[in-house]
């Protein structure tokens, strides 16, 4: 029996969780997973409800699922001005990778496939030492290279094959250009990048680098989405390797490699799980 997740943010008010889980209940479904939150400094409330029909003998198709959504529709998600979603918890997202000259997180995504809700509709990357290996694996591979002229021109070409893929994701595998304010505008909330620190210390370029000379004693990613302000955009997962004044740089970014690789297949996991959601410049997640 298929389950269904509904996604919930809306002012918080009383009754909310009253309203779901009636219409739920009245509709023959049992909840499988709920959790929510009201965030009592923005007065926000979000709301993440797995569910699937009680009496597995019910049929339930492609129409009573549009009926379903209709009807919380009216019945509940319009009097209390919900934003909201209802997606089948199975269903897989539609994702582009963007790579350069690394590929250690796009490899660990793809060992990871069956555990994480997307199908991979092409790797894009201003490299072509890749297009050998990705192809191998049965995906699409673009070669787009880029410079300060051809920018804006290559920019335009991911969009169109993110748009001709019918793709809703898009993940900066250590993608390491800087996408331009127009194009992050396009895809906010739809693209997530990994970047190697724990931000927000060391920005930008070679924070390993900036690290080392900082003499640090842990070293960090972080997978977070993508906005116009660089590796400024809300944060999804992080995690942290302790270090010591004795590793050199190259050291520092071979650990790295690793943690890397976790926290963007994770927070990519957490994303087509329905997890994530936006709050301001923040997230709220259900784990």
């Amino acid at each position: 029996m298929k389950s269904l997740i509904l996604t919930i943010s809306c002012s918080d008010k009383p009754g909310i969780v009253a309203e779901v889980t009636k219409f739920l209940f009245k509709n023959g479904f049992n909840i499988l997973e709920s959790g929510q939150f009201n965030d009592k400094y923005t007065d926000n409330f979000f709301m993440r409800t797995e569910f699937q029909l009680h009496d597995k003998k019910n049929l339930f198709d492609e129409n009573s699922f549009d009926e379903l959504k209709d009807k919380f529709n009216s019945e509940v998600a319009n009097n209390l001005g919900m934003t909201w979603e209802m997606t089948y918890a199975e269903e897989k997202i539609p994702a582009l990778i963007l790579i350069s000259k690394e590929d250690h997180c796009l490899n660990n995504i793809i060992s990871k496939i069956d555990n994480i809700n997307i199908s991979i509709k092409g790797v894009i990357s201003n490299h072509e030492i890749h297009k050998k290996t990705v192809e191998q694996k049965g995906i699409d591979f673009y070669y787009l290279p880029v410079n300060k002229k051809s920018k804006l021109s290559q920019e335009k070409e991911i969009l169109k094959i993110y748009n001709s893929t019918n793709s809703k994701l898009i993940i900066l595998a250590r993608y390491m250009q800087i996408l331009s304010e127009d194009i992050c505008k396009l895809i906010e909330g739809n693209a997530i990048n990994i970047h190697h620190s724990f931000l927000p210390g060391f920005k930008g370029a070679k924070p390993y680098h900036q690290a080392q000379r900082r003499g640090v004693k842990i070293i960090g990613a972080t997978a977070h989405y993508v906005t116009s302000d660089l590796d400024e955009g809300p944060i999804i997962e992080q995690e942290t390797l302790r270090v010591n004044h004795s590793m050199p740089i190259e050291k520092l970014i071979e650990m790295g490699k690793d943690i890397e690789s976790i926290v963007l297949a994770k927070a990519v996991q957490l994303h087509c799980e329905k997890r994530v959601f936006l709050n301001n410049n923040k997230t709220v997640i259900f784990e």
